[in-house]
C-alpha cells in the first residue's frame, strides 16, 4: 500500500508528528509549515531539505501535492486551519484543541460532512496504555455498565510558561478560560465508553496568584461535573494545581479498573489496576489484577511522547486513510463530545454553577442555535460576545510580567 504523504503545520509541536512522518513506513513527509523561521530552520536540520518542502504561509502550504495535514499550531485556532485543509481536499488530524467557539463546532463538522474527508482528532491521553487497555476491557464487558469516572490532568506549567507561551503577551494560554482545556482528562472517559455527554455543572479554582504571575489570566483549575447518556457521571479536573498528576479511574456494574498514581511510582499510566467479578447487584469475590498493557508496536512507539500515545495517533490516522477497518481514530463528533463539556462548564460557571445542556451538534436542527455564537475569550474571535478570562473577570497583569516572560524565552533560545 502506497505512503501517505503528510504535511506538518507546527514545527514545535508537531516535532513528534513531523518524526513519525518521516520515520513510518506508512508515512512519508513532505512539507513542514510555521510562522517561525527559527523553527523552520531547526527542523531543515533535523530533516534536511530533500523531498521536504518549508513554507512560513498556510495557503501556499496547503497548495503543496499531499494527502494529509497535521495542525500542531496554536490550539484555539485548529478548527479555520481544518475546515480551510479539508475543503482544499486534504485528510486532517488535529492535535488538541479542535474548536474554539460553538460557531466553530458548527462549520467544522459541515465541513467534515461536507467534503467527506477524514478528520481524526489527536487527543493522545486516550493512547495511554492504560487508558487505552481500559477501553478495550470496557468495551468487551469487563466492568458492567458505566456509572462513575474520573478523569485528572494536573499540570503546573509555571517553570515553562515562557516556552510555550514563546514570551507572547497575547498568546492563547494567557487568555484562555479554566475549562478550555479539558480534553486531556475528559476525553479518554469518554473513548472509553463511547457514551455522549448530556449536561455539566461546572467549577472554577479561583487562587490565581500562580498563573498571574506568568502572565494567564484564567482560574488556577477547573472541575467539570459531566452527565452522560446514560446517566453515569464523569469528574474531570485539570489546571495548574502546584503538584502534577495523570490518573483515571472507572467505575462500572461489575467492577473497577484505574491507571497507577505517579506518586506511587509504579509506572503512572502505563499501570493499570482491575477489580472486577461477573456479578451485578451480588457481591462478587474480590478478584484484583495489576499490569501493565502491552500493545503490538510497543517497540516503535517506546521514544515517542505523552507516555508513547504521540505514536499511537498517528499510527491510526494514517492507518485509517488507508482504509484499515480496525483504524481507531477520534471523529468530529466524538472530539466535540470531549470538547463541548469545557465550553458549557465554564457557562455553568459564569452562571452560579448551573446546570447546562450539552447540545448534540449531530442534529442539524440542533446546530442552528449556535451557528452565530462566538461566545469565547478570545477577543479576536469573540467580537460583542467577549467572555471574561475567570469568574472574577478579566484580571489585569503587569507589563513587567510579559517582559519578564520575554526575556526567558529569549534567554532559552541563547541556551
Amino acid at each position: 500500500m502506497e505512503k501517505v504523504r503528510i504535511g506538518v503545520i507546527g514545527a514545535g509541536r508537531g516535532t513528534s508528528m513531523i518524526r513519525y512522518a518521516k520515520e513510518a513506513d506508512n508515512a512519508q513527509l513532505v512539507a513542514i509549515c510555521d510562522k517561525s523561521v527559527e523553527l523552520l530552520e531547526k527542523q531543515k536540520k533535523n530533516c534536511g531539505e530533500e523531498d521536504i518542502a518549508y513554507y512560513t504561509d498556510y495557503d501556499e502550504f496547503l497548495k503543496h501535492d499531499m494527502d494529509a495535514v497535521i495542525l500542531a499550531n496554536y490550539a484555539n485556532e485548529h478548527a479555520p486551519f481544518a475546515i480551510k485543509a479539508m475543503r482544499a481536499g486534504k485528510h486532517v488530524f488535529s492535535e488538541v484543541l479542535p474548536v474554539q467557539t460553538m460557531k466553530e463546532a458548527v462549520e467544522l463538522i459541515e465541513a467534515v460532512e461536507e467534503t467527506g474527508k477524514i478528520y481524526a482528532y489527536g487527543e493522545n491521553y486516550c493512547y495511554m496504555s492504560a487508558p487505552y487497555e481500559m477501553r478495550r476491557l470496557y468495551r468487551e464487558g469487563k466492568i458492567g455498565e458505566f456509572e462513575y469516572a474520573e478523569g485528572e490532568y494536573i499540570h503546573n506549567c509555571e517553570p515553562i510558561w515562557h516556552l510555550i507561551t514563546y514570551g507572547e503577551e497575547n498568546h492563547w494560554r494567557n487568555n484562555m478560560f479554566s475549562t478550555f482545556y479539558c480534553t486531556h482528562s475528559l476525553g479518554p472517559i469518554i473513548h472509553i465508553t463511547g457514551l455522549r455527554p448530556v449536561s455539566v455543572i461546572g467549577f472554577e479554582g479561583t487562587k490565581v496568584e500562580r498563573g498571574l504571575r506568568s502572565g494567564s489570566k484564567a482560574g488556577a483549575f477547573a472541575i467539570e461535573m459531566v452527565t452522560l447518556e446514560n446517566g453515569g457521571i464523569i469528574k474531570s479536573i485539570h489546571g495548574g494545581l502546584y503538584k502534577n498528576s495523570i490518573w483515571y479511574t472507572v467505575y462500572g456494574s461489575k467492577g473497577r479498573m484505574e491507571s497507577a498514581r505517579e506518586d506511587a511510582k509504579l509506572g503512572d499510566v502505563n499501570m493499570l489496576y482491575v477489580n472486577a467479578d461477573e456479578y451485578s447487584g451480588e457481591y462478587g469475590e474480590e478478584h484484583l489484577d495489576a499490569y501493565k498493557p502491552v500493545r503490538e508496536h510497543d517497540d516503535l512507539a517506546a521514544s515517542y511522547g505523552h507516555g508513547n500515545s504521540d505514536f499511537y495517533t498517528m499510527y491510526n490516522f494514517v492507518r485509517k486513510i488507508q482504509g484499515y477497518e480496525d483504524a481507531d481514530t477520534i471523529d468530529v463528533y466524538e472530539a466535540l463530545d470531549m470538547f463541548l463539556p469545557g465550553i458549557f462548564a465554564y457557562r455553568s460557571i459564569l452562571n452560579g454553577g448551573a446546570s447546562m445542556e450539552i447540545p448534540n451538534l449531530r442534529d442539524p436542527e440542533v446546530r442552528e442555535k449556535y451557528r452565530n455564537d462566538t461566545m469565547c475569550t478570545d477577543p479576536k474571535v469573540a467580537g460583542d460576545m467577549l467572555l471574561p478570562t475567570s469568574v472574577l473577570g478579566t484580571l489585569p497583569i503587569p507589563a513587567e510580567v510579559y517582559k519578564k516572560m520575554e526575556d526567558l524565552w529569549n534567554q532559552s533560545k541563547d541556551e
